[in-house]
C-alpha cells in the first residue's frame, strides 16, 4: 500500500494536490500531505513509524494522544492570558476513530497536524533563539507536569539511565574482544577510556537522588533537541515543540540536560575541530532565562539543585554511548565514515569538559533566574 493511499485512510477534507517526503528526522519515513477542497486547503504530516526503534507503536500513538489532549485543554484555558499563540500537534484520526493506520506489511502510520507558519533551526542562532528554545521546553513541561505518569507507557525502558549505559560499556570491554584491541591501537581511545574511568562515581548522580526521593519523575518530551523547536515565522517567538515519539515518564532533568546540551555547543556533534567545542555561556544564560521564566512554577528546590549535574551528565551519557558503540563496531549509531563514532564521542566529551570548567558560572545563573 502506498503512502497515498494510506494519506487516504485518515479524516483530512479534501482530495489530495500532492504527497512529498520531506526527509526531516532520523527515524520514521515522513510526507508533507496537501489536500485541498473547492473552497480551502489542508496540509498535515504523515509519518511510517519506525517499529525497531519504537516496537510498541500503538503504546507511542496513545502516549502522545494522552500527552496533546491534556496540553491542549490548558492551552486553550490560558489563550487569553498568554504573549503567544501557542501550538501543539493534533492527532488526525482515521476515518473509523483509530489513531492510526496498520497497512498491509503491518507498518504503523499516523497522520499529524501541520504546526501553521513556523520554522524549526539545525542550531541556534543568537542569545534570544536559545530564550524562546527555553521559554517552549518550559512551557511545554508545565502544561504536562500534571498529568498523571501511570496513565503513561515507557516506550523506551532504559533511555537516559547512565548506570546502565555505563553495564552496557562494561559488557563491551568484557565480550567484545576487538574493543581493547581498538583501544590500544588508538592514544585517543585510550585518552577517551579513561576519561570514562574518572567519571564512573558521578555517573549514577540521579539516579541515586531518585533513590533518596530527591526528585520524582514526572511526564517528559525525551528529545528536546533544537530541531524540535518550532519558531513563529512572523513574530519570532517559539510556538510548538515536535516529534512527540519519546514521551514517557522520566526526569525532567533529562529534558533540561539534553537541551542545553545540545543547544549551547554552536561547533555542532560532528566537528573535527575540537578546539571549537565549548559550552557558550551567552547561549546558556538565553536557555536558563527562558526555562526558568516558564518552569519555576512546578521545580522543587531539590529540582534546580541538580540542573547543572543534568547538564553534565547527559552530555557524558551521550559520549559514553558513541564511545561504546565506536568500541563494539558500529552496531548502534549510523556512521558515514569510519572513525566517526570516536570522534562523535570526543566532541561530547570535550563538550563535558568545557561544562566541567564553567561549573560555577553556570551554577551561578541557574540561580539568578531562579
Amino acid at each position: 500500500m502506498s503512502a497515498q493511499e494510506i494519506a487516504f485512510q485518515f479524516e483530512v477534507p479534501g482530495r489530495i494536490v500532492t504527497l512529498e517526503s520531506i526527509g526531516t528526522g532520523n527515524v520514521n519515513d515522513t510526507y508533507l500531505v496537501i489536500q485541498r477542497t473547492t473552497f480551502s486547503e489542508e496540509q498535515f504530516i504523515l509519518q511510517k513509524i519506525n517499529q525497531t526503534v519504537f516496537q510498541d507503536p500503538a503504546a507511542v500513538m496513545a502516549n502522545i494522544k494522552a500527552i496533546t489532549d491534556h496540553a491542549h485543554c490548558k492551552i486553550e484555558a490560558e489563550a487569553d492570558h498568554s504573549d503567544r499563540i501557542w501550538q501543539l500537534p493534533r492527532v488526525i484520526p482515521t476515518a473509523d476513530g483509530k489513531d492510526y493506520a496498520v497497512d498491509q506489511n503491518g507498518e504503523f502510520w499516523r497522520a499529524l497536524s501541520l504546526i501553521a507558519s513556523s520554522t524549526c533551526h539545525e542550531k541556534v542562532t543568537d542569545p534570544e533563539h536559545a530564550v524562546e528554545a527555553g521559554v517552549v521546553l518550559g512551557h511545554f513541561q508545565r502544561l504536562i507536569a500534571d498529568f498523571p505518569i501511570e496513565d503513561l507507557q515507557d516506550t523506551l525502558p532504559g533511555f537516559h539511565i547512565t548506570p546502565e549505559y555505563l553495564e552496557n560499556y562494561d559488557r563491551i570491554l568484557e565480550d567484545v574482544p576487538e574493543a581493547k584491541k581498538r583501544i590500544d591501537a588508538s592514544s585517543e581511545a585510550s585518552r577517551l577510556a579513561k576519561f570514562v574511568e574518572r567519571r564512573r562515581e558521578f555517573a549514577s548522580v540521579l539516579e541515586d537522588a531518585v533513590k533518596r526521593g530527591e526528585l520524582r519523575h514526572r511526564p517528559i518530551h525525551g528529545d528536546p533537541k533544537i530541531t524540535n523547536i518550532m519558531i513563529d515565522n512572523f513574530t519570532g517567538k517559539g510556538t510548538s515543540i515536535i516529534d512527540l515519539d519519546t514521551v514517557k515518564p522520566g526526569l525532567i532533568h533529562y529534558d533540561f540536560g539534553d537541551a542545553a546540551r545540545s543547544s549551547c555547543n554552536p561547533a555542532g556533534e560532528e566537528t573535527k575541530d575540537i578546539s571549537k567545542v565549548r559550552l557558550d555561556m551567552d547561549l546558556f544564560e538565553g536557555l536558563v532565562r527562558g526555562y526558568l521564566r516558564e518552569a519555576n512554577e512546578f521545580l522543587t528546590d531539590e529540582d534546580r539543585h541538580y540542573l547543572f549535574d543534568s547538564i553534565r551528565l547527559i552530555t557524558f551519557e551521550l559520549g559514553l554511548r558513541f564511545f561504546a558503540d565506536y568500541l563494539a563496531g558500529d552496531v548502534y549509531f549510523k556512521t558515514s565514515y569510519d572513525g566517526q563514532n570516536l570522534n562523535r564521542a570526543r566532541v561530547q566529551f570535550a563538550l563535558c569538559d568545557s561544562i566541567e570548567a564553567r561549573e560555577s558560572m553556570m551554577r551561578r545563573t541557574l540561580e539568578s533566574f531562579s
